[in-house]
């Protein structure tokens, strides 16, 4: 009896399984072609989720309101994945992460036969979150990076600009000296729109909104008012070149007061305890060797 019960146990699951497959197999064969000729290559890990992203994408996702996929489509493009993930395929990628997320707690247990059943409560929040923190902490990269090569390629648009060049000129010759980073890339559009006939204050206010960062929107509004004043754009660029680089200046001294401060905490837990350890364990080893403790 007890035989059969399991070989129809065993069945069901396994007919389950089959059906389960054959299901996402029919859903992704629905799925359009997704042509990524001019978007960024896939990691490993994106590909083994990619028909599950795909299918949570197209038939679920696409229901969700107006106003959340535009504003995570904001985020994507704040934080330059838009060419890697659509807004709909990132909020399919936080529902998969979300699915996970228990079944690697269940590992982590398994492994160290510690069975907590609240890690089954915060894991699916914390797998749903995971992506949104991705996100973030790829912004933050961005906008380092940019702040960072800021002033380098304001100096080359600057030196170029005063040669004769004009503006689209300027942001070539940088592209081909400077260094290589997302600034570069926010560059390279704006000289796209400028050619495919967009005039040069709208491509470099869509390079502000892309971006959103202060030293960007301060260097955008300073060249469409010497535009608009008919003042020299040379002066302008050469006035923000060496605001950006002082205040480049002052974000290193900035942090270098900090790091004494951060060091406090590591110091008192890590660093204090070991050397008090090493201290006192020859002193206490004497004394219990005298009988005084």
């Amino acid at each position: 009896m007890d035989n059969i019960y399991f070989n129809g146990v065993l069945l069901t699951v396994c007919l389950a399984a089959f059906l389960t497959v054959m299901l996402f197999g029919t859903l992704y064969r629905m799925v359009n072609n997704d042509d990524r000729a001019f978007m960024d290559p896939l990691s490993w890990k994106l590909k083994l989720l990619w028909p599950f992203i795909q299918i949570i994408a197209n038939f679920f996702c696409v229901f969700l309101p107006y106003e959340m996929l535009e504003n995570t489509e904001t985020k994507i493009s704040q934080s330059g994945v838009g060419y890697l993930l659509t807004a709909e395929q990132f909020i399919a990628l936080r529902i998969i992460s979300a699915i996970i997320a228990p079944f690697i707690a269940l590992f982590v247990m398994v492994c160290l036969d510690n069975y907590q059943p609240i890690w089954f409560v915060f894991m699916p929040l914390v797998g749903f979150m995971f992506p949104m923190i991705w996100l973030s902490d790829t912004r933050k990269k961005r906008d380092n990076a940019v702040i960072r090569t800021l002033p380098v390629y304001l100096d080359f648009i600057t030196m170029c600009v005063e040669g004769g060049l004009n503006l689209q000129g300027a942001l070539g010759q940088a592209m081909e000296k400077a260094p290589p980073g997302p600034l570069r890339n926010e560059f390279a559009i704006v000289l796209r729109d400028l050619r495919s006939g967009l005039s040069r204050a709208d491509s470099l206010r869509r390079m502000a909104e892309r971006l959103d960062i202060s030293e960007i929107t301060s260097f955008v509004s300073s060249i469409i008012q010497a535009e608009k004043m008919g003042a020299s754009l040379a002066t302008v660029l050469r006035v923000q070149s060496e605001q950006r680089r002082d205040e480049r200046f002052q974000r290193a001294e900035k942090m270098a007061m900090e790091a004494p401060v951060k060091l406090v905490g590591p110091l008192i837990m890590f660093i204090f305890p070991v050397t008090f350890i090493v201290l006192g364990f020859p002193i206490v080893m004497k004394f219990m060797g005298e009988g005084m403790l």
